[in-house]
């Protein structure tokens, strides 16, 4: 994004690079709400076209992740609200105005972009430490990571001791303590 004035401009690389960044978790944000992954892959794709065939203009990089957020909770409750959705599929006003809501919106908002931030720590972590935690927040117990690395239970501990201090570190930031 190059910046004129105080607006970011997007060009084809920096695009490219939004796109990359914001596409898998909006793909996951859009599926809370349709419950159908290639709808949702879609909504997200016509979001991001709209806005390079429209040439859309940010105030700040914050706004752009946000924008987008926004732009796709739309699209995602127009597709609920029209006629094609409510015929074809069984049409829940209440679900809809529990998905219109702000809460929801920021709470599924902050549930992604918190995942995204853990996912990128875990990624900086070394192989073996990173699939031990992989395998446990997906609450596979100390044995069965074990058998599944082919490796002792106390390496599962070292791997274990090794990658919550270095999250530690890479997420201190996140403590609102």
């Amino acid at each position: 994004m190059r910046g004129k004035g105080k607006e970011l401009i997007l060009n084809g690389k920096s695009y490219k690079q939004l796109f990359e960044s914001l596409y898998p978790q909006l793909c996951v944000f859009a599926y809370k709400y349709l419950s159908d992954l290639d709808l949702a892959k879609d909504v997200v794709q016509e979001v991001f076209v709209k806005v390079w065939e429209d040439k859309i203009t940010f105030h700040s990089e914050n706004h752009t992740t946000g924008f987008f957020y926004k732009a796709v909770k739309n699209k995602c409750l127009n597709y609920l609200k029209s006629k094609q959705y409510r015929v074809t599929e069984r049409y829940e006003l209440a679900n809809l105005e529990a998905y219109e809501t702000g809460q929801f919106y920021m709470s599924e908002v902050l549930v992604i972009e918190t995942k995204t931030v853990i996912d990128k720590a875990i990624s900086k972590l070394p192989e073996k430490a990173a699939q031990v935690i992989r395998l446990s927040i997906e609450d596979y117990t100390n044995n069965e990571i074990a058998d599944q690395l082919s490796i002792s239970i106390n390496t599962v501990k070292d791997h274990k001791k090794v990658a919550y201090r270095k999250l530690r570190g890479f997420l201190g930031f996140l403590n609102m303590s």
